[in-house]
This record gives structure tokens, C-alpha cells and sequence, in this order.
């Protein structure tokens, strides 16, 4: 089995820099995770909170800190280092090697999307923004480990989409798509981010990240692990 990641993001029109921050990490006992985080308002004060969260997260992760304990530790830093004053979206993707699975923490508005074993799920349990409330926790799912399986989450600028787009260009028509055509993790995270952009006329009103993450038949000959990244400034 081949485990993916891809990410596609952008920052809010006539913005330079976006308030989203997203991290990837290799699990001490096996795997990956990937934090993504959405810092509250836009620009370079959303962006320093992004990057606080982000941090905590991937460094206790790094620890073998299991997700849902990581992500209520970043809470309470936050919560800590900010006085309550300011809030953040966090989720967290793992492919978890020791368990076999899937793990998705969320403490965002956000749905996860995810196609397991050939059925669609909408993973949208009520969960709030960490930093602000004092018994704020994320909601978890945990899947078995499985080829096939695709998980797409995001910040809440690609709700353009889900408002414009019915049918088979919404969110679940794509992701739906990526399942049945076997697209990569940056395929899938390319089409939604264009579609995002298509929406708003090349002209987003927020700050727009999306991560998505598939697991594939391993066609890769010996086991060549490869991490790219493109930047543009």
C-alpha cells in the first residue's frame, strides 16, 4: 500500500500570506500525520497563531503523542498563551501504522469527506475552535487502514464550493471522483483548490487550504519514500 499526501493552498485575495498553516510529520512508531490549522481572521496576525498551533501539534505527534491528546495540549497552550482571546481550526490527518489506521481529529466547522470501503462518509460532528473554551475537545474517527480509501479536509474558505456547485461538481461529486479514478493526493487537492478558485473568479475571499490524503496499491519498486514541495514567492 502506497500512503498519500497532497496539499493545494492560497492565501485571500490581495492578501500576501495566508493565516493557514500546514505541517507533516512521520510517526515515531510508523506513519504520517499532517496537522492543518487555520489561524482566526486572515493575513500575518492569523498566520503567527497558525504557526504557534501547528508547532505544539507536530511536536508532541513527533513525540508519540497520540492525536487526540496532541490536539487538546495545543488547545490548552493556546488557551494558555493567548488568555482565551483568539481561536484556531485544527484537524488532523494520520495514516497510523502500530493501530492500522485511519485517525481524523477535527476541532473545526469543517467537515473531513471521506470514501472507506467504496461508501462516501461526511464527517461533520459539532466540534469547536480550540484556544477559547476551557473544555474544548477534538471529535475523532478512526477507520481501519485500506486501499482505496481517501480522506479530503480543508479550511472553510472552500466552502465557496459547496454554496455554488450541485451535483457532481460538489464537494462529494469530486472527491467521489478521485475514489472511482484512483487520482493521486495532490490530484484530488489541485481539483478542489481550482474549483475553489473557479468559484470565486480567481479572487478568494479567505484564505483557502486543502489537504487530502489516499491510499493507493503500492506500484512504487523498492519502497522509495519521496517528499516534494513547491513555493512560489
Amino acid at each position: 500500500m502506497e500512503i498519500q499526501f497532497g496539499v493545494a493552498k492560497v492565501a485571500k485575495y490581495a492578501t500576501r500570506e495566508s493565516g493557514d498553516t500546514l505541517e507533516l510529520i512521520e510517526r515515531p512508531h510508523g506513519g504520517l500525520s499532517a496537522v492543518l490549522v487555520d489561524g482566526q481572521r486572515s493575513g500575518r496576525s492569523a498566520k503567527i497563531i497558525s504557526n504557534i498551533v501547528a508547532r505544539k501539534t507536530i511536536s508532541l505527534l513527533g513525540e508519540g503523542v497520540r492525536d487526540g491528546a496532541a490536539a487538546r495540549a495545543a488547545h490548552d497552550y493556546l488557551l494558555t498563551h493567548r488568555a482565551g482571546r483568539v481561536s484556531a481550526e485544527l484537524q488532523i490527518v494520520s495514516a497510523d501504522l502500530r493501530s492500522e489506521s485511519v485517525v481524523i481529529s477535527r476541532n473545526t466547522r469543517c467537515p473531513a469527506l471521506i470514501v472507506h470501503e467504496g461508501r462516501f462518509r461526511r464527517f461533520d460532528a459539532d466540534s469547536r475552535p480550540i484556544g477559547v473554551h476551557v473544555d474544548t475537545k477534538p471529535v475523532i474517527v478512526e477507520l481501519p487502514l485500506r486501499c482505496g480509501t481517501v480522506v479530503a479536509v480543508f479550511t472553510d474558505g472552500l466552502s465557496c464550493i459547496e454554496e455554488a456547485c450541485p451535483d457532481d461538481a460538489s464537494l462529494e461529486g469530486m472527491v467521489m471522483r478521485a475514489a472511482q479514478e484512483h487520482l493521486s493526493a495532490q490530484a484530488l487537492a489541485d481539483m478542489l483548490l481550482f474549483r475553489a478558485l473557479e468559484v470565486e473568479e480567481g479572487r478568494p475571499s479567505d484564505d483557502i487550504s486543502v489537504l487530502a490524503m489516499v491510499l493507493l496499491p503500492n506500484t512504487v519498486p523498492h519502497k522509495v519514500r519521496r517528499l516534494l514541495a513547491s513555493f512560489p514567492v
